[in-house]
């Protein structure tokens, strides 16, 4: 395949509606329904980690960059998908992981985490310091967020190819407390003058260092625990004319997740070259898998298995869920298993968890699953994405739960799906 980012940055600013999804996951089944979804359409697809879940230490996933490339790789293997359609990607490589550390401390580490990223071959590097360490502001000024990102950048380019390598820079992270509406009850985007400053800022410290090849802005898109913020239909804030005097870049959005369909290729129109998604994707595999377990008492096999497994895990470890929900305690309990923030990935990989998990695949792949019943806890389109994948039948269910998910992404340029 040509070099795939840059050909999609060109293509959309020759006017077409071109982008590339960003699957930003570090869970088995997401990543091998993304890529088994992007073979059987002979498209591109960008498989990113981010900093907290990929490191030099571990991350939360217990994998290294390397590692990761190498678990993708095998899941390519697995699926039988051609590893030149793959891009790997770093998201927010900063300090953040390391954040309440003072700042040299916190950049020393970030350093070696970006450098181990391109030596792993990871080649778009979304640089973002803009979160302060011990004894800084919460959130950083351009000023200081740039200087740190082209000194990362440095450290990127002496680690492998520079050539090879396309940065992103910029940030939208939500304020203190979550996303706030404006008047109307939309999510206020980037002003079009603050995200050409941003990218000025960036472009000059970046000189000689690298090739900048997308700004991350917000256009108006979010989710809350319990509501997804939709892109209006027929707003569009201008972003386009912050990068219109920089050629071969585009414009990144992320927290895309949960959209309706069209607001995809509206984003790509808009200068969204680079669409990333996430949290939807492993809700859909949660939403799926949940549903294979309620088969379970709807035929009389027994109790449901993982629901409860999963609050009791939950409970008895709520740092990856308290202080991002709150409510009352019936409020709580609904987030923690069906919030969009979806705080229940981070469980998945514990023992407890996957116990239950094998347990009901391994009770329902034993038995004969009438259509009927199926069609209790499956839409249709679901069910014929499942008969393309191979393998036991509730485990192809959730796979094609993700790719219906991930669907609307890979529209053409006409605007089409």
């Amino acid at each position: 395949m040509p070099d795939i980012l840059r050909d999609t940055i060109a293509r959309n600013r020759a006017g077409r509606a071109a982008a590339i999804p960003s699957v930003c996951s570090a869970h088995a089944d997401v990543l091998a329904a993304s890529l088994r979804l992007a073979q059987r359409l002979d498209r591109p697809v960008v498989i990113e980690a981010t900093s907290n879940q990929v490191n030099q230490e571990g991350g939360y996933t217990g994998m290294t960059p390397a590692d990761f490339i190498g678990f993708v790789q095998g899941l390519a293997a697995d699926t039988g998908t051609d590893r030149a359609r793959i891009v790997f990607g770093g998201d927010h490589l900063g300090p953040q992981a390391w954040r309440r550390l003072p700042a040299e401390a916190a950049m020393a580490r970030a350093h070696v985490m970006v450098a181990d990223y391109v030596a792993a071959g990871f080649t778009k590097i979304h640089l973002d310091c803009s979160e302060g360490c011990a004894g800084e502001p919460a959130q950083l000024g351009d000023a200081v967020t740039v200087a740190r990102s082209a000194d990362l950048a440095r450290s990127a380019a002496r680690a492998g190819d520079a050539a090879a390598l396309l940065y992103v820079v910029g940030t939208e992270v939500p304020p203190p407390g979550g996303a706030r509406t404006d008047a109307h009850g939309f999510i206020p985007s980037t002003r079009p003058e603050a995200a050409r400053a941003t990218l000025d800022a960036h472009l000059a410290a970046f000189d000689g260092v690298g090739e900048i090849g997308g700004l991350v802005v917000q256009p108006g898109v979010e989710f809350t625990p319990m509501h997804v913020h939709h892109l209006p239909r027929d707003r569009d804030p201008g972003l386009a004319a912050a990068i219109t005097h920089a050629p071969g870049i585009c414009l990144e959005a992320h927290s895309t997740d949960y959209q309706h369909p069209d607001a995809y290729p509206h984003l790509a129109r808009m200068g969204f070259a680079f669409q990333k998604v996430g949290p939807a994707l492993t809700f859909a595999w949660r939403q799926a898998l949940y549903a294979l377990d309620g088969l379970r008492p709807v035929a009389g096999w027994g109790e449901a298995v993982v629901l409860p497994a999963m609050e009791r895990l939950m409970q008895g470890d709520p740092g990856f869920w308290a202080g991002h929900y709150h409510g009352t305690p019936e409020d709580l309990r609904l987030m923690r298993h069906v919030g969009l923030a979806d705080r229940i990935r981070y469980y998945w990989p514990r023992p407890e968890a996957q116990s239950a998990v094998r347990a009901l695949l391994d009770d329902l792949s034993g038995r004969i699953l009438p259509e009927p019943l199926l069609w209790q806890a499956f839409p249709e389109p679901v069910l014929a994405l499942a008969e393309a994948i191979p393998g036991p039948r509730p485990a192809a269910l959730l796979q094609a739960a993700v790719q219906a998910a991930l669907l609307p992404y890979f529209f053409d340029e006409d605007g089409d799906a």
